[in-house]
This record gives structure tokens, sequence and C-alpha cells, in this order.
């Protein structure tokens, strides 16, 4: 899986990232949750370096050996944008301040467990479709992990939702990915505008 992630699939995934923030931006929820954007939960020296990768992998074509995420992280790099950049990318530094957060942020499940009903029960929450499964995953910091004991029934992986629930700074790492952050359930719906 991990061998197939292309730097230009990465650079799309951000692009998507930074396009729902930029597009969920609201006053919050009626309730208690703050709705956020994913990038509000990205340390900002992350998203710079994110935002600005090394100008020689644009050289680099699409689809050769040297396309390849796990290539470039195992490069040992002098110059010191790219090495912040290639940080960035497999980053696991959170913000504190949404430990024990609620809050309410869209996004796309990536299904981790399912019970005999075929419901997710345990299942990674990111801010663009095809993460971790048809794309790279995002940084840690870009990714919630949830276990959900009632299970959401996943008609389809392009239906983004949205989530409310607790913050947790936790670690959680399956073969799809890492998750920097943990999120307490309490309701989800699908996304509408």
């Amino acid at each position: 899986m991990k061998s197939s992630v292309t730097l230009s699939s990465v650079k799309f995934g951000l692009i998507a990232v930074l396009l729902i923030a930029t597009s969920t931006l609201s006053l919050a929820s009626a309730n208690d949750y703050e709705e956020i954007d994913w990038v509000a939960l990205m340390p900002e020296d992350d998203l710079s370096a994110l935002l600005n990768r090394p100008e020689f992998l644009n050289d680099i074509a699409d689809g050769s050996a040297a396309d390849s995420i796990d290539d470039f992280a195992s490069q040992q790099l002098e110059d010191e944008q790219a090495q912040r950049y290639q940080q960035a990318l497999v980053s696991t530094r959170v913000i504190d301040e949404f430990d024990g957060k609620p809050i309410r942020i869209p996004g796309f499940i990536v299904p981790l467990e399912q019970n005999e009903e075929q419901k997710a029960t345990a299942f990674f929450v990111v801010p663009y479709f095809g993460a971790c499964l048809h794309m790279p995953p995002p940084p840690p910091n870009q990714i919630l992990y949830v276990e959900y004991k009632e299970g959401v029934a996943v008609e389809n992986l392009y239906d983004p939702y949205w989530f409310e629930g607790t913050v947790k700074i936790d670690n959680h790492e399956s073969a799809l990915g890492t998750s920097a952050y943990s999120l307490v359930l309490d309701s989800f719906t699908l996304y509408e505008e």
C-alpha cells in the first residue's frame, strides 16, 4: 500500500484539505461543538512546511521509482526545507488545546473494523476522499481514529459526513495509516452545506 503512494498524490491531498477547510468555515453549530477545519489540528510550522514543497520534487516524473513517499522518506536530505517537508508528511505533532474539546468536523470514513451487520465500528475520519485507500494517508495529525460500538453503515466511501464528538490526543496505528488524534463520537450525519 504505502509503496504506491506518490508525491504528486500528496500534493492533491493537501489541496483537498485546504479546499475543505476554506469551504467549511462557519459559525459553530447550535450546540456546544466548535466547528473546525482540518488545518486547525495541525501545528502552523507543519502546515507551512507542507505548503512550501521543495522545488526539486516538481522535477520527479509521475509514476517513476522516485515518485514515492517511501522513497522520499528514506532519503537523507541536507536541505532544511526538504527535511521539514519530509517530517511534516508523517507528523504526529498535535495541538494540545484540542484534548478534551468537543468539535464538529467534516470528513470521510475509512473503515478499519466492521461488525456482523457490516457497519464500521472502528474507522479513521480523514479530510478527503480516497485517503489511505486510493491516495496517501494524510499526516497523522490530520486523521481522527474512532471506535463506535453501534457502527456506521457506510454505503459509499465517497460520501462525506459531519462528525460531532470529543477529541482525545491518542496515537493509533493501522496498516492504512496512523492517527495522532481520536474522536469520541457522539453523532454523525451526511454532509450538507
